[in-house]
């Protein structure tokens, strides 16, 4: 059995990854491609319950390692029972958020590291990484404006936090596309939902055209 595919949908706040997901996953559906849409933090009954820990945190909340450690341990759990699982079975899996979330928010962000987060990724999760990740883009407007749309001025935890470390967020997902161009795709955010979508089909053609 060929093993499945493997895409990983990134970017800040408010860049329409997770709309651009569902959609990518409907498109592969209709050509006949079985797909597992899913998400980071969660995916699982154990990860979607750290999900819950790390978006609305008790106390004063975590700190950057603890943080980190939670992610890890999400994914951890997401990555044996679902991921690898679907690949296995010849799925393929489409993934808003993965790794380089991680890399770029607790990495790079909330300055960790980024050589620390791979290690915990390493011991977590073997080190596994998208086929392909798309990383979206948009102006600071543009997302703010989608983030009072969906959220009503009520972010979470990690989407509350100041202009200057999403900057960096953006930033680092910025500068693991240029370092790793045979990964990374850099979508275009701008303009409406079809046009965004298409751009994503544009890039994910040759994967697409290549499906058995």
């Amino acid at each position: 059995m060929t093993a499945g595919r493997f895409i990983a949908f990134e970017g800040g706040e408010g860049t329409g990854k997770s709309t651009q997901s569902r959609l990518l996953t409907d498109a592969l559906t209709s050509r006949g491609i079985a797909v597992a849409l899913t998400r980071e933090p969660g995916g699982t009954p154990g990860a979607e319950a750290i999900r819950k820990l790390l978006l609305a945190p008790p106390g004063e909340g975590w700190t950057p390692e603890a943080e980190a450690l939670l992610f890890a341990a999400a994914r951890a759990d997401h990555v044996a029972r679902l991921i690898r699982p679907a690949l296995d079975a010849g799925r393929w899996v489409v993934c808003d958020r993965f790794v380089d979330s991680s890399r770029a928010y607790q990495g790079d962000a909330s300055a960790l590291g980024d050589d620390r987060v791979r290690q915990l990724h390493a011991i977590g999760s073997d080190g596994l990484l998208p086929d392909i990740t798309l990383v979206f883009t948009v102006s600071d407007e543009h997302a703010a404006a989608r983030l009072k749309a969906r959220d009503g001025g009520a972010s979470d935890a990690i989407g509350g936090r100041a202009a200057e470390y999403h900057a960096a967020v953006g930033a680092a997902f910025h500068a693991f596309a240029s370092a790793e161009p045979e990964r990374f795709r850099v979508i275009d955010g701008e303009g409406s939902v079809q046009q965004v979508h298409a751009r994503v089909m544009a890039a994910l053609a040759p994967m697409i055209e290549a499906a058995p």
